[in-house]
């Protein structure tokens, strides 16, 4: 199973670079023509902006998954580990509410896009909103699974506030990240 969620990160990392490679090429080259020729292509813009939106919603989801987002976590780090779990199952439910919101909302978009058009491409609209529908419901997943793994006592769980030796890699990954002669305060010589 780690195995599959690993290629889907990578899979995820891959869509985001091809969306700023697409995004780059088409702002740059409609740059150059307008300076160059005083003409440019009506249709860049249009999918420059679906590419930015879906870049942005994919990299939020990349971003929860690897536990990435800012947060404040120094009140909780303060409590003793039964608050902090407290805190964490009470934290992952409001955030689970809040992305049935966004989900929500995301449908109500995504079906109103489906009879509605691009201005150039004409495209349906429920492409940019089904960013926001995908985004949703994998964020809801990745924190549902957190929350189960909250309230079972799993070692897995990533709990706000907790020291870095209870949110640790597994023992394979934390080898290999220590294994190098940098890590050991070993510099390489010069030869």
């Amino acid at each position: 199973m780690r195995h599959l969620v690993l290629r889907a990160e990578r899979l995820v990392e891959w869509l985001m670079g091809l969306a700023l490679a697409i995004m780059v090429v088409l702002v740059f080259g409609n740059v150059v023509l307008r300076y160059v020729f005083s003409s440019g292509i009506a249709w860049a813009e249009e999918i420059s902006r679906l590419m930015f939106v879906w870049l942005i919603f994919l990299g939020a989801v990349l971003a929860l998954r690897q536990h990435a987002h800012l947060g404040m976590e120094m009140v909780q780090a303060k409590l003793p580990p039964s608050l902090r779990r407290a805190c964490a199952v009470v934290s992952h439910l409001l955030m689970l509410y809040g992305l049935w919101l966004f989900l929500d909302g995301s449908w109500t978009q995504t079906v109103i896009g489906m009879n509605t058009y691009s201005t150039v491409l004409g495209y349906p609209t429920a492409l940019m909103a089904g960013s926001g529908l995908l985004c949703a419901a994998s964020m809801m997943l990745i924190v549902g699974v957190n929350l189960w793994r909250i309230l079972r006592n799993d070692s897995r769980a990533m709990v706000p506030g907790s020291t870095i030796e209870n949110n640790a890699p597994p023992p394979a990954e934390a080898h290999a990240v220590s294994a190098t002669p940098a890590a050991h305060g070993q510099l390489p010589r010069e030869v």
